[in-house]
Order: C-alpha cells, then sequence, then structure tokens
C-alpha cells in the first residue's frame, strides 16, 4: 500500500504541473515517472480524485484523456460533462464531441517548453 500511495502521490504531482488549457496522457505521465507501463495505474490515481471538491484545484485530472485524446475518464467525475466543460473553458479545442485536438494542446513534462507537440 505504501508504494502504491507514493506512486499516486507522484502522479499527482505531475497532474498538477499541466498547465490550463492542455492536456498530457496517461502514457506520458507513466513515461515522465520512469514507469511507462503504469499508464492503468495513472488511471487508477486519478480516478481517486476525480469526483472530489478539491481535484479541480488541487489536481486537474480532467486535463488527462488516452492516447487519441478521448475523454475516456469523464464517467469518474461529478457529472458526465464536467470533463468536457472544464476543457472547453480552458480553450481546448476538439476534434469530436469526446476527443480533444492534441496535436494543439498536449503538454508533455520531458519535452521542453519551444518544442512543438506531437501526436502520442
Amino acid at each position: 500500500m505504501a508504494d502504491e500511495s507514493d506512486f499516486f502521490a507522484r502522479v499527482y504531482d505531475v497532474v498538477a504541473r499541466i498547465p490550463p488549457g492542455r492536456v498530457t496522457t496517461y502514457g506520458v505521465i507513466a513515461r515522465a515517472l520512469d514507469a511507462p507501463r503504469a499508464s492503468r495505474g495513472v488511471g487508477w490515481a486519478l480516478r481517486a480524485v476525480a469526483a472530489t471538491e478539491a481535484s479541480p484545484l488541487a489536481v486537474p485530472c480532467h486535463r488527462v484523456v488516452n492516447r487519441e485524446g478521448r475523454l475516456t475518464g469523464r464517467r469518474h467525475f461529478a457529472t458526465p460533462t464536467a470533463m468536457e466543460e472544464r476543457l472547453r473553458a480552458e480553450g481546448v479545442a476538439f476534434v469530436a464531441p469526446d476527443r480533444v485536438d492534441l496535436a494543439a494542446h498536449l503538454w508533455d513534462p520531458g519535452r521542453p517548453r519551444d518544442e512543438a507537440p506531437q501526436r502520442r
């Protein structure tokens, strides 16, 4: 259990750094934590806080999408549309009703700030 709580804390640290108007993926976070096969663990960590009152401020988990840009975590929020509403309010563009434009909005903590986003 101690290892899991440490992993979750590390996930929350990365997610807290995602700038408004940007998104990242479960896999990008896992790679940033040197745990490239832990994408599902990242999802479990975010699910634990998605519907809490503190999460929009402390852990902006609405900014984490799957590798295709789909809002797979939306069912864990207080309402089914909360994730999309928060992203749209931050200016994130969508290419489909449940899919963000990763090419325009992807944030990768391992990439230099001035490097152009790439699809993941």
